[in-house]
C-alpha cells in the first residue's frame, strides 16, 4: 500500500489561486473587494507568526486588509470598543481578534461581542449553533481545511467510522458535528474521545478516519490504528531540539514516521493542516463580501 500525503501547503495555494481568480472577476466587474480585518493583542511570537500569515494570504488573494495591534495592557472596555467600530465598519466583511488574550481579557466576552455576520473565525454561537443545525454558517477555519482536505482528495467517508481525539470548541466539537453531517465529506459515524475516555486504544483501532487534536506530540501511535487508516493531524506542538536552527521542531499529535507506513493517507506536520486554516479563513472572508451565508 503506497500512502498518499495530504499536501495542505499546495492545496492552500490551489485555493488562494482561485480566490485571486475570483477577486480579479470582481474587479473587472467593479464590485466588492473582500476586506479582512485582524486584531492582534500584545506580541505572542505564534499570535504574530499567524498574523503575519494571514495579512500575506490576503494580499496573495487580492483582498483589502487590516490590521489592528495593541499592547498586551490593554482594557477589556477599550477592545470591546476596537470590535464595536469593527462591527460598524460598513467596508470589512469579516475580522478575527486573534487567540490567546492576555489573562484579563476573558475571550469568551470578546468573542460574543464579534458580530455574527463578521465572524469569519466561525467561533461565535450563532455561527456553531447554525453549523449544528445542518443550516449555512461560517465554519470553524481548521475544521473547514479539513472538510476541504478529505474533498479535494476524494477520500470516501460516508459509512466510516471517524474517531475525532480531542473535544476542544476550535476543533474537536465542531469536526464530531461536520464528519456526522448529512453532506460529503460526511455521514460518518462519529466517536468523541478525550484525556477521561477509557481505553483510547480500543477506539482508535477501530477506527477508519482518525483526527487527533489533543496537543500532546507523538500521542497517536503506530499500535493505535489499523492498516489503511486517513489520519488527520491537528497538532502543531513545539518540541525543543538542539540540532535544529530555531532550538525546536514543529511535531504533530500523530508518531508520523512510524504511522505512516499503516495509512492510506496522511497529513504532515508541518505542511498539512495549518496552511488550510489560513485559506478556510479567506474563504470565509470571501462568502462575507457576497453576503451568501447571512442573506
Amino acid at each position: 500500500m503506497d500512502t498518499i500525503i495530504i499536501d495542505g501547503k499546495a492545496l492552500s495555494k490551489t485555493i488562494k489561486e482561485e480566490l485571486r481568480g475570483e477577486v480579479e472577476r470582481i474587479k473587472e466587474n467593479g464590485g466588492k473587494i473582500p476586506h479582512l480585518g485582524a486584531v492582534l493583542v500584545g506580541d505572542n511570537p505564534a499570535s504574530e507568526s499567524y498574523v503575519r500569515s494571514k495579512v500575506r494570504s490576503c494580499e496573495q488573494c487580492g483582498f483589502k486588509s487590516t490590521l489592528i495591534r495593541k499592547p498586551a495592557n490593554i482594557t477589556q472596555p477599550q477592545l470591546l470598543s476596537i470590535i464595536d467600530d469593527l462591527n460598524k465598519d460598513e467596508d470589512l466583511d469579516g475580522f478575527i481578534v486573534q487567540l490567546p488574550l492576555p489573562e484579563h481579557i476573558d475571550e469568551e466576552t470578546i468573542t460574543l461581542a464579534i458580530n455574527p455576520k463578521k465572524d469569519v473565525d466561525g467561533f461565535h454561537p450563532v455561527n456553531f449553533g447554525r453549523m449544528a443545525l445542518g443550516l449555512p454558517s461560517y465554519l470553524p477555519a481548521t475544521p473547514n481545511g479539513i472538510m476541504e482536505m478529505l474533498k479535494r482528495y476524494n477520500i470516501e467517508t460516508s459509512g466510516k467510522h471517524c474517531v475525532v481525539v480531542g473535544r476542544s470548541n476550535i476543533v474537536g466539537k465542531p469536526m464530531s458535528i461536520l464528519m456526522s453531517g448529512k453532506s460529503y465529506p460526511g455521514n460518518c459515524t462519529v466517536t468523541l474521545t478525550h484525556s477521561r475516555t477509557k481505553d483510547l486504544k480500543e477506539e482508535t483501532l477501530r477506527a477508519d478516519i482518525i483526527i487527533a487534536a489533543i496537543g500532546i506530540p507523538d500521542f497517536i501511535t503506530a499500535d493505535m490504528v489499523k492498516d489503511g487508516v486517513v489520519i488527520i493531524d491537528v497538532g502543531i506542538n513545539r518540541v525543543e531540539d538542539e540540532t535544529a536552527k530555531r532550538g525546536y521542531r514543529l511535531k504533530g499529535d500523530v508518531d508520523y514516521k512510524n504511522v505512516f507506513p499503516k495509512a492510506s493517507h496522511i497529513t504532515p506536520v508541518p505542511g498539512g493542516v495549518g496552511p488550510m486554516t489560513v485559506a478556510s479563513l479567506l474563504t470565509n472572508t470571501f462568502l462575507a463580501s457576497k453576503n451568501e451565508i447571512f442573506d
